[in-house]
């Protein structure tokens, strides 16, 4: 049987999570996305698969049972934010993070059940700076960590590599994972000291048994493909000794050079060739199976553009 390439998680549930038309983490990032994949032809060739909610189950492997119910507490009592105002709650926001999660996790399973070979989650809101127990720049549950949780528990999958090429630290996946040698977490984001959250310095690699499983890639302002390409080299060598059997992109489209909300240079053709890099990783010792889930990516042509040619590497044979 011929594998389809490619999987596209996505529902029209993520459009109800409603943050004002100021707000840069605001539905039209996604009728963008999708809007483009139908112009270019591309819907059509990939397998949709529909988002379902979570299991609370899953949300604990990384979350606290407390920070769980004082968001969905939130959101009945028609808080304005949860946490920090940049974390703005609408009546579905719950319901829309519970799928957020649960889109990933049915990528997965199309991944690891041989459905597809790769999948992209055109999912919101994103979620790589929610930690255990706190909302934080615009994240509510931590899509990606809990994704390679339900992997190691749900399909034996023992280390996987986890990516974040977001412009912005991924803070709480880093935290959630520091301590843990079966997760090999990279993050590719713009200097700490110009670029919130403000963490994710190049000391950072780790705790305790975890010691060297992280690596934080920080970028000057202004930094292009030639400095990730770099910085990926090395997440290469390395992982000739962890050898990943499952990887994980937090794919942030942010550090597009249009981007408002940092100073990092990246084009289209840079995302495209970050893609084919870290495929060929997963190829190399994953059997290509990897899933991409969307972070940031504000600037909506350039998010619709930078998603349409990463999917299109992702389809490549």
């Amino acid at each position: 049987m011929r594998l389809a390439e490619t999987g596209l998680v996505y529902g029209e549930i993520y459009l109800k999570h409603e943050t004002g038309h100021r707000h840069p983490e605001k539905p039209q990032r996604l009728t963008a996305i999708m809007e483009t994949l139908e112009t270019t032809g591309l819907l059509d060739k990939l397998l949709l698969i529909e988002p379902a909610p979570a299991e609370r189950s899953f949300l604990e492997l990384c979350h606290t049972s407390r920070y769980i119910d004082e968001f969905k507490s939130a959101v009945e009592h028609s808080d304005p934010f949860l946490n920090s105002p940049e974390c703005i709650l609408s009546p579905a926001t719950f319901e829309v993070a519970l799928c957020a999660v649960g889109g990933v996790l049915k990528g997965i399973d199309k991944v690891i059940e041989g459905t597809v070979r790769n999948c992209f989650c055109a999912v919101r809101p994103p979620g790589h700076h929610a930690e255990s127990y706190r909302a934080m720049g615009f994240c509510f549950f931590n899509n990606v960590a809990i994704a390679a949780r339900y992997l190691q528990k749900q399909h034996a999958i023992e280390r996987i590599l986890v990516i974040d090429w977001d412009v912005h630290h991924g803070n709480g996946t880093q935290y959630m994972f520091d301590k843990d040698p079966t997760i090999y977490f990279v993050s590719l984001h713009q200097d700490p000291s110009s670029c919130y959250p403000g963490t994710g310095k190049v000391s950072e690699t780790g705790y305790g048994q975890g010691k060297g499983f992280t690596q934080n890639f920080p970028m000057p302002a202004g930094a292009g493909e030639e400095e990730y390409l770099k910085a990926l080299e090395k997440v290469e060598q390395a992982m000739d000794k962890f050898r990943p059997q499952f990887v994980l992109i937090s794919a942030g489209f942010d550090a597009h050079i249009s981007d408002p909300l940092a100073h990092v240079s990246l084009t289209t053709k840079g995302y495209e060739e970050l893609t084919r890099r870290i495929k060929s990783i997963a190829e190399g010792y994953a059997e290509g199976r990897l899933v991409s889930v969307l972070e940031g990516g504000y600037n909506l042509d350039a998010l619709a553009e930078s998603v349409e040619k990463h999917i299109r590497v992702l389809m490549e044979g």
